[in-house]
């Protein structure tokens, strides 16, 4: 019994320990600013997305978050594949303090459970940008790279 409220006790000092500041997402298969504005119009339509900042030139978009919203990572990729397009990379900037991590346990932040995978156990401060590699949020090419590694259907691969 003890046991198991240590590990509800971690598990929500980690939730309380990490959160998602912004989402750099790049898109593929945009070819004029017409394709941009509607990744960028699809965003938008999500409820906990208060900000999206387009590049056109690289095809990148930075979406900010409302504050106190819960991040959903697949909605985001839904809204761009529904778009007409795909997301090839995904890279979510995290604020840590005193988190843990390790590459055999996950870790839960805003109802998103994320894998780090080639990661040394060590304990994460400050903001740090956390890569996902699973498909759909990379390249096919880096995804059938990684393909390996990437194990737990139920969580994120990420990486450092």
């Amino acid at each position: 019994m003890k046991q198991i409220l240590l590990f509800i006790a971690i598990t929500v000092s980690v939730i309380a320990n990490a959160q998602v500041s912004t989402v750099s997402l790049q898109a593929s298969g945009l070819t004029c600013s017409m394709c941009s504005n509607a990744i960028n119009k699809s965003l938008k339509t999500l409820d906990f997305v208060s900000k999206v900042d387009a590049d056109f030139k690289t095809y990148t978009f930075e979406i900010s978050f409302k504050t106190g919203s819960v991040v959903d990572f697949d909605l985001l990729r839904k809204k761009v594949e529904s778009a007409g397009f795909t997301v090839c990379s995904f890279v979510v900037n995290m604020y840590f303090d005193n988190v843990p991590v390790s590459k055999s346990q996950p870790l839960i932040v805003q109802n998103n459970s994320l894998l780090f995978l080639n990661i040394a156990d060590q304990v994460l401060n400050g903001y740090k940008h956390v890569k996902i590699i699973d498909q759909g949020f990379v390249s096919a090419k880096e995804y059938k790279k990684n393909t390996p590694i990437v194990s737990s259907p139920k969580s994120f691969h990420v990486t450092l």
